[in-house]
């Protein structure tokens, strides 16, 4: 059984180039595999349009998410929004808010941006709370074969912008190693 750790005041902030290491030990952590930690390591080289905040308590990283750009292909054109993958938490920091926390925080970042949708593969108990639902209500399918429906979600920031948008979501390419 995991121990929890006592939360102390927990932070949330831009990512830092001095946070990189932490971030990396997070998302191994969380994971329990390296896949998470190399696909934000190529997404932090390849793609600096992206929002990578953290969980800090106590001067520790203990908590990761990252945003990064994403496009649904429809028949007649492309839209492009965000991707909410992944967001990790340290094993004995979870179920106390972190993640929540980090969620809003990059939400509100993005609504800075006039993003029309953002897209996330995840716990379908978890992300409705913020407003995602089933992507399939859009007629928008997960681009990797396999996805449940329940787990392939949106937040939809611009209705008409996604009017008739029925099509793929694609996360960009250095997640297809992840999958």
């Amino acid at each position: 059984m995991r121990r929890k750790a006592s939360l102390k005041l927990t932070t949330i902030r831009k990512e830092l180039k001095d946070d990189e290491g932490q971030i990396r030990q997070v998302n191994i952590r969380a994971f329990s595999q390296s896949a998470e930690a190399e696909v934000v390591d190529a997404l932090r080289i390849a793609c600096p349009e992206g929002v990578s905040l953290v969980a800090i308590c106590e001067g520790k990283v203990v908590g990761h998410i990252l945003f990064t750009p994403v496009v649904i292909e429809t028949k007649k054109k492309k839209i492009w929004g965000m991707g909410l993958a992944p967001m990790s938490v340290l094993p004995e920091f979870q179920r106390q808010g972190i993640g929540t926390k980090l969620v809003q925080a990059g939400l509100a970042e993005l609504s800075k941006t006039r993003q029309p949708f953002i897209i996330v593969l995840g716990h379908p108990e978890y992300y409705p709370r913020f407003g995602f639902v089933r992507a399939s209500l859009y007629g928008i399918v997960s681009q990797w074969k396999g996805v449940p429906d329940e787990a392939f979600m949106i937040l939809v920031l611009d209705e008409a912008e996604l009017k008739d948008a029925s099509g793929v979501g694609r996360y960009r390419a250095e997640f297809d190693t992840a999958m």
